[in-house]
């Protein structure tokens, strides 16, 4: 079966573990608040073909913590990793200035193509919304935008997710392609 490795990084009380849980229709942490200490990883089967006939995937979901103080650990979580999800609360300035910075860390450092990450505007319960208008600076402004908001439209989040996990495979496998014929030749 083949395997992915997807960080969800993030500023702290973006919405990741919340996000992760539900990807991965996980019921653990589900109620209050609780800051997600250094990562967690969740697993979930990702049926890539949309029919049962094998192309399953098994994702791992790294929810990393947004919290500075786990900077150190970062390089290790990165390691072999093939996709980035940066998730942040638009309502808050503070996230948008945040996210450069995960953007340059996560994605840059790592020499992630732009196509293997996803930017997410998570929109909590109970939020004003009125951020459909998002100007995000440059090299933001090219990454594939959702917003988020699971009372309102969860499947459409769901869907999101699996065409970029979709992608994710599809540049995993073109890869592999790639080193074989390297091989050969």
């Amino acid at each position: 079966m083949l395997s992915a490795k997807v960080l969800l990084v993030g500023p702290r009380e973006s919405g990741k573990s919340v996000l992760a849980n539900f990807v991965s229709e996980s019921i653990e942490g589900i109620g209050s608040y609780s800051p997600t200490q250094g990562v967690r990883i969740l697993e979930y089967d990702v049926n890539v073909n949309g029919n049962s006939k094998g192309g399953v995937c098994r994702f791992e979901l790294w929810d990393c913590s947004g919290d500075q103080k786990f900077e150190t650990c970062w390089p290790a979580l990165m390691k072999d990793s093939h996709g980035v999800v940066i998730v942040f609360n638009p309502e808050l300035p503070s996230h948008l200035k945040e996210i450069e910075t995960w953007y340059s860390c996560f994605v840059q450092q790592q020499r992630l193509l732009d196509s293997q990450c996803l930017l997410i505007a998570h929109h909590k319960p109970g939020s004003v919304g009125g951020t459909e208008d998002l100007s995000l600076a440059y090299p933001l402004n090219k990454l594939k935008l959702v917003h988020s908001n699971l009372e309102e439209d969860a499947e459409d989040v769901r869907m999101e997710f699996i065409k970029y996990f979709r992608s994710i495979i599809t540049f995993i496998n073109e890869s592999r392609e790639k080193e074989e014929m390297s091989i050969i030749s």
